[in-house]
């Protein structure tokens, strides 16, 4: 097997002291594979994404594409995209102008930005919409941008922080099917961080994140069929309530 995109390894973290918030998670997402982290809100999802992006650090190994984000940092980060979940667009400027950008900030040159600019408004169905300033999109358009930013320099990973939060019901569906068509299409691995059970499809791996600790973690229908829950949504509320602390379903 091919090593997965994104490794992580006994990681933990505190705000405090004697307060942990991420207590030795580990799990992976494989390559071409959408990876659902799942959990109630304050499990732990942000703080984990957070030293996965390395907007701070915690204790254990994170492995970005064979790269050890703690010891090449600037190399593992290359190779991931991010969707934060507070929105991060700048509203007076344009589609397109937000893109370039970004693309300086990677390090694209002008060549190569012109052309990822117009693949990615194209792919995201965004180009009569690139003179457009931010502030006039919807929700979901915005959401779209931001994740057309994250795909310019072309990573092979992407992390998303519940990004359809906000979001009309058939914006929160398109968002949802376009990033799955893109682990499916174009072989790209997609950390989804959610607390909503309808955004995880049967075909995707899942990490269930509880009080700082995966209490399931695996291929969907493998989680269900070791709990022997019909569905996702008793499933989670099962592991969510009636494991012991520090049990896990793996």
């Amino acid at each position: 097997m091919s090593a997965p995109a994104l490794l992580v390894e006994n990681v933990s973290f505190a705000y405090s002291k004697g307060s942990r918030a991420l207590d030795r998670v580990s799990f992976c997402a494989p390559q071409g594979c959408f990876t659902a982290l799942l959990g109630p809100n304050g499990a732990g999802k942000t703080t984990l994404l957070g030293l996965i992006t390395r907007l701070f650090a915690g204790e254990g190994r994170i492995v970005v594409c064979g790269f050890d984000l703690y010891r090449e940092p600037l190399a593992a980060l290359a190779s991931m995209g991010v969707v934060f979940q507070r929105p991060t667009l700048d509203l007076d400027l344009s589609v397109e102008r937000n893109l370039a950008y970004a693309a300086g900030l990677y390090g694209l040159d002008r060549a190569r930005a012109r052309a990822r600019i117009e693949a990615v408004l194209a792919q995201l169905n965004l180009t009569d919409r690139r003179q457009a300033k931010v502030r006039t999109l919807s929700g979901g358009l915005r959401r779209r941008v931001e994740l057309a930013r994250a795909l310019l320099h072309e990573p092979r990973l992407l992390v998303l922080d519940e990004p359809t939060v906000g979001l009309d019901i058939e914006s929160r569906r398109a968002l949802v099917e376009h990033v799955h068509a893109l682990c499916r299409e174009q072989g790209i691995a997609a950390l989804w961080a959610t607390h909503l059970v309808d955004e995880v499809w049967p075909e995707d791996r899942l990490v269930v994140l509880h009080r700082g600790k995966v209490v399931a973690e695996g291929p969907l229908r493998a989680v269900l069929a070791r709990l022997g829950e019909p569905d996702l949504a008793r499933a989670f509320g099962r592991v969510t309530r009636d494991l012991p602390v520090g049990e896990r379903v793996a």
